[in-house]
């Protein structure tokens, strides 16, 4: 068996989220779903994304295992997967902030003299 690294074979494991922040013990249970993803490896992609890259399609399922072991009581998650091919072609789009009107001028403030 050719147990060589390809772009068909290595996998992404998204994981998509929307858990309530009402009370305090939501937004506990929610520091901690995300603090696991963390700890086990899933980078932020956006505020509720989170994707880890997976060598295998076996590795995949161990950490699907994990995500499904600390899910909270309320909320959505959707657990998506993608090979790494897939993972190639996606455009990630980065807005700028707005510039500043005279960057890099200073401000001087003028003060009247009336005597």
């Amino acid at each position: 068996m050719n147990t060589r690294l390809n772009a068909y074979r290595v996998m992404w494991l998204f994981v998509y989220f929307d858990l309530p922040t009402n009370t305090k013990a939501d937004r506990k249970a929610y520091s901690l779903f995300r603090k696991e993803l963390l700890k086990d490896g899933f980078m932020m992609i956006q505020y509720s994304i989170y994707a880890r890259h997976c060598a295998s399609r076996e590795n995949l399922e161990v950490h699907k295992k994990r995500v499904k072991n600390i899910l909270p009581e309320k909320g959505n998650i959707i657990l998506f997967e993608i090979t790494d091919k897939q993972f190639g072609m996606m455009e990630f789009l980065l807005g700028q902030k707005k510039a500043e009107k005279n960057p890099g001028q200073r401000v001087v403030q003028l003060q009247l003299e009336l005597f």
